[in-house]
């Protein structure tokens, strides 16, 4: 069973939420953060690079030491500010008309050391060291990470009755994606009391988005663990912040592939080589979108295709052979194409649902790439199964949308 606390973040005043407020580090760089960061925008302490001029290397010394100079420079100038006790905090996000709302809550360190805060990807060291660098560095937890749990009808019933009840702390339209973020506070002894209670009776975490920020935050806690001989378990460093949401309010997209060659073929010794394993249908000039699991669409010599895996090319009873994924890099890319590593081949790239699939054809129109592939989105089921089994998502298979946006709580550390 999963452990969570309140704290008392550090974050802005209400009227100025929305200016602080940023996209995570990891969605844009160093140049649209330069172009996107206002005066007091959370982007100058979580990619500091953009305050030098020309723009500094992300992972330098200058650059860390910036991140905390600044960190100390928003606080004292106002525009973070330590809530006086420790709270619980309700995040929700509208997207296309559809709002999902999650709990801003601290996770345990222990929890994910031992498993019950379950991942489905690999991490990359140099990725963790970065993060590891920029939490050490501040002695805060300056980002949430994304988390999926059980759904829960007491922990709605709480959620539902402090949104009806109490007035948000923020409330705006993000200028860069037309998203809408709101939050309130939820400081009310009983309610607090209550969700850690209910949250000690759920089985497990699920690690949405932000593997490597929940991986460095660990570290981060395991590390003070060590370096203190009267550790207890109750320090603050053994909790990192997280923002938890019910497993059927989150929608996976689609994340999708673009290659650069086709191997030495031809489209037309390709296309029929194809046939093999997929039943191969030519959709025309207008996008065709996957019509549902094991089906694929394909953009190549300006047509688009549909492409249905014949039965025997997966196994729906394996959870990672049953995702389209996997289908798609043993027939197409390995098989044909002879890529076999999809995190370092330089011949293929990924593109997230969220440009749409008018993306991928502007990407192979425009020569840059020779084909494209759209694949249907994975589910929530499927993102559990392979937690709970144990198992690892193959690479650049999902993409959740929208993205928790930065600023609006900072943990720290002591």
């Amino acid at each position: 069973m999963v452990k969570v606390k309140p704290f008392a973040a550090v974050r802005p005043p209400k009227a100025i939420g929305h200016e602080v407020a940023s996209r995570p580090y990891d969605v844009l760089n160093s140049v649209e953060a330069k172009a996107e960061a206002g005066e007091k925008s959370l982007l100058h302490i979580i990619k500091p690079e953009i305050d030098f001029d020309p723009i500094a290397d992300e992972h330098g010394q200058e650059a860390y030491d910036k991140a905390v100079e600044n960190f100390k420079l928003w606080q004292e100038k106002g525009w973070l500010v330590q809530d006086p006790k420790e709270n619980y905090y309700v995040y929700a996000q509208t997207m296309d008309g559809r709002t999902q709302y999650g709990l801003v809550v601290c996770a345990n360190v222990e929890d994910y050391m031992t498993g019950k805060i379950k991942k489905h990807e690999l991490t990359r060291k140099d990725k963790e060291d970065d993060r590891m660098i920029h939490v050490r560095n501040q002695n805060a937890n300056l980002e949430p990470v994304f988390f999926a749990y059980p759904d829960n009808a007491e922990i709605n019933a709480i959620v539902e009755r402090t949104i009806a009840t109490k007035e948000t702390e923020y409330d705006y339209i993000a200028p860069v994606d037309g998203f809408g973020h709101k939050f309130w506070v939820i400081d009310n002894e009983e309610d607090i009391a209550k969700i850690t209670e209910i949250f000690a009776t759920i089985p497990a975490f699920y690690v949405a988005d932000g593997h490597h920020r929940t991986a460095a935050a660990a570290r981060v806690g395991e590390e003070k663990k060590n370096n203190n001989p009267n550790h207890t378990g109750e320090e603050e460093y053994n909790y990192f912040m997280a923002v938890v949401f019910p497993e059927s309010h989150l929608k996976i997209i689609d994340y999708n592939r673009v290659v650069k060659d086709l191997n030495g073929m031809s489209e037309a010794e390709f296309i029929e080589k194809l046939g093999e394993d997929f039943i191969v249908e030519k959709k025309g000039a207008d996008i065709y979108t996957p019509s549902g699991l094991h089906n694929f669409s394909m953009y190549i010599g300006g047509e688009w295709y549909s492409l249905q895996a014949k039965e025997g090319t997966y196994d729906d009873s394996d959870p990672i052979g049953v995702l389209d994924v996997t289908v798609c890099s043993n027939l197409v890319f390995d098989k044909l194409l002879d890529i076999k590593d999809l995190r370092t081949s330089k011949r293929i790239d990924f593109v997230g649902g969220i440009r749409g699939l008018g993306e991928l054809k502007k990407r192979v129109d425009s020569g840059e790439m020779v084909a494209a592939f759209a694949l249907y989105p994975v589910s929530m089921k499927q993102l559990i199964d392979i937690a709970d089994t144990g198992n690892i998502m193959p690479p650049k298979t999902t993409w959740f949308e929208p993205k928790l946006q930065s600023g609006l709580a900072i943990h720290k550390l002591s």
